[in-house]
């Protein structure tokens, strides 16, 4: 909790009782299902919360926000985020129906009454979002494929709606086919823990 406070320390005392409360919730629920590799879920709290809210360092949802979170696995990056914003509204989406259980859980123990939680394929979907978050589901190229008709190009936030991306490594090569329109932001500049070095964000706006 005291490097999550490092880097935001306006949380309520409510915030705080929610991410206090995630490490033990991910920890029985992998007792049972793996959703979380055994060598990250003693590093929850940085590995997967504080990675999944260096989005709310680049864009503050305002109220009645709609983030679509695709391949969410165990419910990241928006379980995390729907606790920072909770005036705005997640959907949370995976194929895999034992990870939607654990993330239906997390959120109704947290009493995340912003999220919703579906499982179905993204190509599957219909309605419109403000911004389609991820963590490393697939490739770029074919992520947008997958959820560039999800996106609303009606704006609520001083961050143009688009995809949100969190991706490792070396991107360029990726990237090439989105020069010119694309973002990428070094999470390593908004925290300092060693995990985040080759850490990034990628940022498309819709069109």
């Amino acid at each position: 909790m005291d490097e999550l406070l490092k880097y935001f320390p306006a949380l309520t005392k409510r915030q705080q009782e929610q991410f206090d409360a995630l490490p033990a919730l991910y920890k029985a629920w992998n007792e049972k299902i793996n959703v979380i590799s055994r060598k990250d879920v003693d590093n929850l709290l940085v590995h997967h919360v504080l990675h999944s809210l260096a989005i709310a360092k680049l864009v503050q949802f305002k109220s009645m926000t709609r983030i679509l979170d695709v391949g969410t696995g165990g419910g990241f990056p928006g379980i995390p985020l729907a606790i920072m914003f909770p005036a705005s509204h997640f959907t949370l989406v995976d194929s895999v129906a034992k990870k939607m259980k654990v993330v239906s859980d997390v959120a109704t123990h947290l009493c995340l009454t912003n999220v919703e939680t579906q499982q179905v394929r993204v190509e599957q979907m219909q309605g419109r979002f403000d911004f389609v978050v991820s963590r490393a589901v697939t490739h770029f190229s074919q992520f947008t494929e997958w959820t560039k008709a999800r996106l609303s190009n009606i704006n609520v936030n001083n961050l143009h709606n688009g995809i949100i991306y969190l991706k490792g490594g070396n991107l360029e090569e990726e990237l090439k086919p989105f020069a010119g329109k694309v973002k990428v932001f070094n999470i390593s500049d908004y925290f300092e823990d060693s995990y985040f070095y080759e850490k990034k964000i990628v940022y498309l706006p819709v069109k």
